[in-house]
């Protein structure tokens, strides 16, 4: 496992958009259960060669019969790597920040990769095999709605008092990568669960629901996004997520 002090790395990336369809899925609904869906954030880079056994491993869950239902991946790529060789074309300073903030809750003084972070929490179970254990807890029904004309609306049944938040995300999968400098030079590289945009909003308090909406952003580049996650936060720990694909697209 490698880690990098934050501090001293530099974030210097360009990163090129996908473009998403006009509709991507017309009035479609993704839908949690009442207890909460475990929420899986892999925080990786194509410039370090620890991160693709742990790509690897968020790749398997595509055959998972609880994948959106029980279980919802993301990969953020984080961009402070990119100075040491390679330039990852999916990271962010933005996933950067994320990763930074959970560290800071964590009280720990350094970021690395790659890290596993499940409903919060670090988690390193996976590095053996292991299985993800939670306890699962009543949090409240997510509905999210995609329109035709790339409008997403969410909704959480729960009379929830603290502030809450919305974040979506548009996921690529099946996406490779020839890298050629870096640690993992002369590798083809696969991912799955990427997250290519991430949008974030507040939620409002309507009697026992709270509802947020946003506007899917228009982009440009190779890349299509091939799922939607979305998921709910209080005090920046997701609390009930869901998602799936778009059209059948795996």
């Amino acid at each position: 496992m490698r880690k990098l002090n934050w501090l001293s790395v530099l974030a210097i990336c360009a990163v090129g958009l996908t473009e998403l369809p006009a509709s991507p899925m017309p009035a479609t609904t993704f839908e949690s259960g009442e207890t909460q869906t475990t929420l899986i954030e892999l925080f990786t880079s194509e410039g370090c060669s620890s991160c693709p056994p742990a790509d690897a491993w968020l790749s398997k869950l595509k055959n998972n019969p609880d994948l959106w239902k029980r279980v919802v991946p993301v990969a953020f790529h984080v961009d402070y790597w990119n100075r040491l060789g390679w330039p990852d074309r999916f990271s962010r300073p933005e996933f950067t920040d994320r990763q930074r903030r959970y560290a800071a809750g964590w009280r720990i003084d350094s970021v690395y990769t790659p890290n596993f972070v499940v409903n919060g929490q670090e988690w390193k179970g996976w590095f053996n095999n292991g299985m993800l254990s939670t306890r699962p807890r009543k949090t409240g029904k997510l509905r999210v709605t995609i329109s035709s004309n790339s409008e997403v609306a969410a909704t959480l049944e729960s009379a929830q008092a603290e502030a809450l938040k919305l974040d979506v995300v548009l996921l690529g999968t099946n996406l490779e990568s020839d890298v050629k400098r870096g640690e993992n030079s002369g590798r083809k590289l696969r991912h799955d669960f990427v997250v290519l945009d991430l949008i974030q909003t507040d939620m409002t308090k309507e009697s026992s629901y709270w509802t947020g909406s946003i506007a899917l952003p228009k982009q440009s580049g190779d890349e299509k996004p091939s799922a939607l996650a979305a998921w709910i936060s209080e005090k920046g720990v997701p609390i009930q997520a869901t998602g799936g694909w778009f059209g059948g697209i795996k």
